[in-house]
């Protein structure tokens, strides 16, 4: 009988180390893993404004989908300026211009027009793989979605946002750490999740977590 208690007695200290362990460890663990992740999302999603931002000067509007964005970027030339040499500071004091250097042949300037894609992330960029959250192994993609918003003062601006919620992102983890975001992010009446632009509001594009 007494062995029988030992054991109990020694299984109840093992189970109850191991949830002081947890309850420790757990939240620590969980930040990190989030941490890692949100860092190659934001990644992301900084690179879709940038592509979005380009399409919209050349087409006056926000592309509406992946497969637009992408074509863009695949298909479409951006200027590129080639710059050689720079104005010393006995021409800049004696008044000489950029341009008049130029013309004299003392720098030069010249803009060619390349690939979108090797403008803006170079010739590696794998174009095909923007429309999917990292650390997701291309199951998510990212939700995106573009609108026409007219401000207060009747100013008419054109706005897009691209997005991806906890429940998708962190997908595996703890659960209540989730459910926690979540019921966070409701009552502040923020996104949940990680997003950049909005089909709400004017934000110049911004980042929520910026």
């Amino acid at each position: 009988m007494k062995l029988v208690l030992k054991i109990l007695l020694a299984v109840a200290v093992v189970v109850m180390g191991y949830v002081c362990y947890r309850s420790i460890m757990g939240p620590i663990e969980f930040k990190k893993e989030r941490d890692k992740r949100e860092d190659a999302i934001i990644t992301r999603l900084i690179e879709i404004r940038k592509a979005q931002i380009e399409y919209k000067n050349l087409h006056k509007e926000h592309a509406g989908s992946f497969d637009d964005l992408g074509k863009f970027l695949k298909e479409e030339k951006l200027p590129f300026l080639i710059k050689e040499g720079v104005l010393t500071d006995e021409q800049l004091e004696s008044g000489l211009t950029e341009q008049e250097a130029v013309k004299q042949g003392l720098i030069r300037r010249d803009t060619f027009w390349v690939i979108a894609k090797d403008t803006l992330f170079g010739p590696s960029y794998n174009v095909d793989e923007m429309r999917y959250v990292p650390t997701t192994n291309n199951r998510v993609q990212f939700a995106m979605d573009t609108a026409t918003i007219t401000s207060a003062s009747g100013y008419v601006v054109k706005v897009f946002q691209a997005g991806v919620t906890y429940n998708e992102y962190l997908d595996g983890l703890d659960r209540q750490e989730i459910i926690n975001l979540n019921d966070r992010a409701n009552k502040l009446e923020k996104y949940p999740g990680l997003r950049v632009g909005s089909i709400t509001e004017i934000n110049n594009n911004a980042g929520n977590w910026e």
